[in-house]
């Protein structure tokens, strides 16, 4: 059980403190999936966490801005991206409080998720606001989660997850709205089958 008083900024904070500053460097496959085609162009990440996804993006030429709520998530993505060779602006900002100025191409947020309250549906329809025309939206979350999991509570499918959002402005398509399946390795070797709710808008 998570304490809900907590401040979301020293829940995360504890959280990166406790990780190891290098991650694996794989960016997610649906990221991957939804943007591979695409002419790279400015990119914003919301929720970048240790930068995989940043600094793959980079590599593929995009101009990467990248935020997250931790200061110590920043400093190790920033150190991965050194690592990398590739030039990513990262930003610590409260998503809640503020969104970052200017359109991109593309705005991507993977698992932007938390235990503690979080109203992500107001982030989202903000992000709206900062995509360029012809820009893509997407949004990757928990569908279901492993046997293992120490989630207790159930997170949206991705109809719900569009829903949340209400109206789309005019000139918006929903270019996917589906959960896609994968299997996951459990911490012991087991295996199970989880998916991811995806949600890629586009705008005209």
């Amino acid at each position: 059980m998570h304490d809900v008083e907590q401040q979301p900024e020293t829940f995360w904070e504890s959280h990166y403190d406790a990780m190891s500053p290098r991650s694996n460097g794989i960016p997610g496959k649906i990221l991957v999936r939804f943007t591979e085609s695409l002419a790279p162009g400015k990119a914003l990440e919301l929720g970048c966490g240790r930068g995989d996804d940043a600094v793959w993006l980079a590599k593929q030429g995009w101009q990467v801005t990248a935020v997250d709520l931790s200061h110590r998530a920043i400093e190790y993505a920033a150190a991965n991206a050194e690592r990398a060779g590739v030039d990513v602006t990262f930003q610590q900002c409260d998503l809640t409080q503020a969104f970052p100025q200017g359109e991109f191409s593309l705005i991507a947020a993977s698992f932007l998720e938390s235990p503690l309250a979080f109203d992500r549906a107001t982030i989202f329809r903000a992000a709206l606001d900062h995509v360029a025309p012809g820009g893509m939206l997407l949004i990757t979350s928990h569908g279901k989660v492993p046997s293992w999991s120490k989630h207790v509570r159930p997170f949206l499918p991705a109809h719900e997850v569009l829903a949340s959002l209400g109206s789309l402005p005019p000139g918006w398509e929903v270019q996917f709205c589906e959960e896609v399946s994968r299997t996951m390795t459990g911490p012991e070797g087991q295996q199970d089958e989880v998916s991811d709710a995806v949600v890629a808008l586009k705008r005209g």
